[in-house]
């Protein structure tokens, strides 16, 4: 199947699946007082996501694979039950007919380790603190073949239509990506998936101009001592902008930020390919470059993680090299080799 009748099919997934995730956050509260656990509702949006892309997909693709992130045998077991009901309550406010079989199927569908020459691979919520928070978080689906992202879609279900609005404010509207390989990448509103799509276009870096920096809420997620002495050794200024999940992928490749920098925090973490496909191909497509930090382009050939990775950077073409040659001479690469 082409390219283009693959695209179609992940958008109407990601945007079904983007309505499910909001419903469940606008209701934070109410699905706690049902699951009597603060952190129930992420694991509830987690759960009806993965289940209605894994479900949808499946309706247009013969037993497609999927490498997703949930797998549904804690969701089974009788201690469970109410966090069950809510999953599948959740995926039935979009596919009403669906049984609890199907649900609990369907998420554990996306099993595969990614060894095969062409399959999906999915972040059902990719940015859980955030989700909690009423932040930003995102629905993050991808095709890859042959160790190759060919395909990229994003649901930021807060993230602003109008780009003059804070970024670390939920949206009424939120956007949604999508890029395919060679193609672009192009934006359009969540709540309009058929409305005009706008391309996007990453930054161009004048030398000497304060750097617009986006990188983690969570210290455990990037060494952010280590983006301050980047950025003292470049000799600008910033003041970096933290958001949780793939959304700055889309910051950088919709013009509002020069650079993401996801610095590893230890030698032996590995990232794992559901977290950056679809935001890396997205943003390379709107004119960004992204590759670990030490330059090498990110390598998808070693099945769920980034075996010969080490951290991401994603920035403008012309800032890209910069930052890699201030990581080599403050050793932050070297500190971190595994």
């Amino acid at each position: 199947m082409s390219t283009t009748a693959l695209l179609g099919e992940a958008i109407e997934a990601v945007i079904m699946a983007s309505r499910v995730a909001r419903a469940v956050q606008a209701d934070l509260d109410a699905v706690r007082e049902i699951t009597k656990d603060d952190r129930s509702p992420v694991t509830v949006a987690d759960f009806a996501v993965q289940a209605i892309v894994a479900m949808e997909l499946q309706r247009q693709f013969r037993s497609p694979l999927i490498v997703g992130e949930e797998h549904a045998g804690a969701l089974r077991k009788d201690d469970q039950k109410e966090v069950r009901m809510a999953v599948v309550k959740a995926v039935q406010s979009e596919l009403p007919s669906v049984s609890e079989d199907e649900v609990l199927d369907a998420i554990d569908a996306c099993d595969h380790d990614g060894s095969a020459d062409a399959y999906w691979t999915l972040d059902p919520v990719d940015g859980t603190k955030g989700f909690l928070r009423g932040q930003q978080y995102a629905i993050a689906l991808a095709h890859i073949e042959k160790g190759e992202v060919t395909l990229g879609v994003m649901g930021c279900p807060n993230l602003p239509s109008d780009h003059s609005r804070p970024l670390d404010v939920a949206d009424s509207i939120g956007t949604a990506y999508a890029a395919t390989k060679g193609c672009g990448a192009w934006e359009y509103d969540t709540s309009n998936p058929n409305g005009d799509t706008r391309p996007i276009t990453a930054p161009t870096y004048e030398n000497g101009s304060p750097i617009r920096t986006c990188e983690s809420v969570e210290k455990s997620h990037s060494k952010h001592d280590d983006t301050a002495r980047i950025l003292e050794h470049l000799g600008v200024q910033s003041d970096p902008v933290r958001l949780d999940s793939q959304c700055k992928y889309a910051v950088v490749a919709r013009n509002q930020a020069d650079a993401y920098l996801r610095l590893p925090t230890r030698a032996d973490y590995r990232e794992k390919i559901w977290d950056h496909a679809a935001g890396m191909l997205i943003a390379t497509e709107a004119g960004a470059v992204v590759s670990d930090i030490t330059g090498r382009a990110l390598d998808f050939t070693h099945g769920q993680r980034l075996e010969e990775n080490r951290g991401v950077i994603c920035a403008a073409a012309d800032l890209h090299p910069q930052i890699i040659e201030a990581i080599d001479a403050l050793g932050i690469a070297a500190a971190t080799a595994g």
